[in-house]
């Protein structure tokens, strides 16, 4: 009897102790007690209630963490208005359209970049041989556009292509191609300006970047990504191409054809590439990102997998020094005139990225905030208003941080 108590207290203080070992999980908490206000956070109803009334878009599901724990989760309005209204829940899987770019492509390109796989350096003709130079007025061949040109949008290229249409890429190839042939014809498009001169927002650039980690890995952007940065992390959700099982979780997009595209991506040219693509294409739920904001903050670490190093990740959400006039990092946004996501009070070092459909996350390391805020503004005529209402949310949480400093400036 004596030796059967033993061993059940033993395995109670054995258990107490392994979880003690534990990285800290993240829950849901009461504002106050990660250092904000509730009261102010609650005006954040009263602002999305305002748009949802203005119809700005159908409805949305909004996230704010702090301090490895969630400290807001609501959803908001309706998932879809055609061919039926349907409420919208806080676990529906959005298109996060362009934060795909930062998520997958980024990410991806910037492990085999602490491989030793590829250098930032190195030109992209070195990869993609078609891949022409900027030509002056006079004729004159310019100098040959890097890695990191394209990681920041100023390599030259075009911010996109002509999906179809007259001249489109679809009369050219048809209603599917693989992303070497889209690339080869991006590669020999016109540059508009010498690289690392001008900022041109570009979903070119990105599908470029995709088709080099393929080169490069072996693994198309969506294996490489499930295998090196969702699976690892348990963001269980997030994927391209969501599989049948999931499709009722999909927050609709536009009427395409009479019918709303659900779980089928909503950017033209990477529905053209299968749905896999380098700018476009990435499915998630707020309660992932939150995963993947973690990671950021802890410096690439998220429950002990190492996604990134310490030094990658300052590097990719600091403004590049040799493009510092763009506003950008490496994938992430940080003061270009596509930035106004992160709002007026977040400060310098706060980074972030949104997606044409209506999705945005934005992260400030100072504070270890994040703000994550999906909408199908898109649904389903392409005619909803976004760009004030990220702004106003962000401000509102900005303005709740009572106690600014992070939990490690305290420690």
């Amino acid at each position: 009897m004596r030796s059967s108590a033993l061993r059940f207290g033993i395995t109670i203080l054995l258990g107490m102790w392994l979880s003690g070992c534990r990285p800290q999980s993240f829950g849901t908490v009461k504002p106050e007690e990660a250092g904000l206000s509730g009261k102010q956070l609650r005006r954040l109803d009263r602002i999305l209630n305002a748009a949802l009334l203005r119809k700005d878009f159908p409805g949305a599901v909004l996230l704010v963490g702090r301090h490895d724990k969630i400290l807001f989760r609501k959803a908001y309005g309706d998932c879809q208005w055609v061919p039926q209204r349907r409420a919208m829940e806080e676990s529906m899987i959005f298109d996060l359209a362009s934060i795909t770019k930062p998520l997958a492509t980024a990410t991806s390109l910037m492990i085999l970049v602490e491989e030793g796989q590829i250098s930032l350096d190195e030109k992209v003709k070195d990869y993609v041989p078609e891949f022409v130079a900027y030509v002056d007025p006079s004729g004159k061949t310019g100098e040959d556009a890097r890695i990191w040109h394209l990681l920041t949008h100023t390599s030259g290229l075009p911010p996109y292509t002509v999906p179809g249409g007259q001249a489109g890429v679809e009369e050219l190839f048809g209603q599917s191609l693989s992303t070497e042939r889209l690339v080869t014809h991006i590669a020999q498009l016109p540059k508009t300006d010498p690289p690392g001169t001008a900022l041109h927002y570009s979903c070119l650039g990105y599908i470029t970047l995709a088709h080099i980690i393929k080169k490069v890995s072996g693994q198309d952007i969506a294996q490489f990504s499930q295998e090196r940065i969702f699976e690892p992390l348990k963001m269980k959700q997030t994927f391209y191409c969501p599989p049948k099982k999931d499709r009722n979780l999909c927050v609709p997009t536009e009427v395409v054809g009479d019918k709303p595209l659900i779980g089928v991506v909503h950017d033209p040219l990477a529905r053209l590439q299968g749905g896999v693509s380098g700018n476009a294409g990435l499915f998630s739920t707020a309660d992932d990102l939150a995963i993947f904001a973690e990671m950021m903050l802890h410096k690439g670490t998220y429950k002990g997998e190492r996604i990134l190093s310490p030094l990658t990740v300052t590097r990719m959400t600091s403004v590049f020094p040799k493009a510092a006039f763009s506003g950008r990092g490496l994938g992430w946004d940080l003061d270009s005139p596509q930035s106004t996501n992160g709002g007026d009070l977040f400060g310098p070092n706060s980074y972030g990225h949104t997606g044409y459909t209506g999705t945005s996350i934005w992260i400030d390391p100072d504070t270890e905030t994040y703000v994550i805020f999906l909408t199908n503004r898109v649904h389903p005529d392409d005619k909803g208003a976004i760009s004030a209402m990220r702004s106003r949310v962000a401000n509102v949480v900005a303005a709740a941080i009572e106690d600014p400093k992070s939990a490690r400036a305290m420690r």
